[in-house]
């Protein structure tokens, strides 16, 4: 399935893309894609659903993030070993965990505010996991039955916040607006192999980002059995997994997002985004 919040933000209903591409109204059979709604008996009772019994939502509705704010909004850094090699940073030998803020979380297609006194904002196409069911210490075999589906994430970063600022990389990953999810939540069985998915970002049109799930370090399962040592993960929790080469913390000379500036990002099956750039305004 592929699932969807649609709707002006704070007002998001649950949906379905059905065959078509349209947009089926689920709010029928839950409320929002949030605690036991994420669970596999709820996933499979909403897959034995027929998309034509739903009501067709006309028109072109908003896309909200495809899961409401997260408890948790983790990030693995430094996962694929060419993205470690632009950032000069050796490849880790345990995945790099840090915060985003959960408040940063925005739909697929909002506008990107870059914050006030930014001179450094970046991109970064990731593929995130979105936690179905309760994880604590669990075994990297069993970690994707804690899974209820994958999405689109674009870690925005602040990179003089990041790096240049002292202590901790979450200083630049998560100001406002700074991680847009989605268009949809998409259930693994749709999804396939998830370590076989190609991803991609361009900037006004110039392809920016070119890679492959097949090159992160550390898989899926590894990383949600890894976490799962260090916390409690809960359905809703989201984690983003690493961006392959291609930043523009990267280029040479750096290069970064200004007002105007138009990201497009996708994953294959997970669909795709677009953010506009925008200036901070008090």
């Amino acid at each position: 399935m592929k699932l969807v919040r649609y709707g002006n933000p704070g007002q998001e209903k649950p949906g379905l893309i059905d065959g078509e591409g349209g947009i089926r109204d689920l709010s029928g059979h839950v409320a929002d894609f949030t605690g036991e709604a994420l669970s596999p008996a709820s996933l499979a009772r909403l897959a034995g659903l027929s998309p034509a019994s739903l009501p067709l939502v006309s028109g072109e509705p908003r896309y909200g993030s495809c899961v409401p704010r997260p408890g948790n909004f983790i990030a693995v850094g430094l996962n694929y070993a060419d993205h470690a090699a632009e950032s000069n940073l050796p490849v880790p030998k345990e995945p790099v965990l840090f915060n985003k803020a959960p408040s940063c979380v925005v739909g697929p297609n909002d506008d990107v505010v870059i914050p006030r006194g930014s001179e450094k904002t970046d991109w970064e196409v990731e593929l995130a996991i979105v936690i179905g069911s309760r994880a604590s210490y669990i075994e990297e075999k069993d970690a994707l039955a804690h899974v209820a589906g994958f999405c689109i994430c674009n870690d925005v970063s602040e990179r003089a916040y990041q790096t240049e600022r002292s202590g901790q990389w979450m200083k630049g990953k998560g100001c406002p607006t700074f991680g847009p999810l989605g268009p949809w939540l998409v259930t693994p069985d749709e999804v396939g192999d998830v370590q076989a998915l190609s991803m991609w970002l361009d900037v006004n049109g110039k392809r920016m980002q070119t890679g492959s799930t097949r090159t992160m370090v550390f898989g899926v399962a590894t990383i949600v059995s890894y976490i799962s040592q260090f916390m409690l993960l809960q359905p809703g929790d989201v984690i983003t997994t690493g961006t392959p080469p291609g930043v523009g913390m990267g280029m040479k000379p750096p290069l970064y997002v200004k007002p105007g500036d138009v990201m497009t990002l996708g994953i294959e099956k997970l669909g795709s985004q677009r953010q506009t750039a925008v200036a901070w305004s008090a």
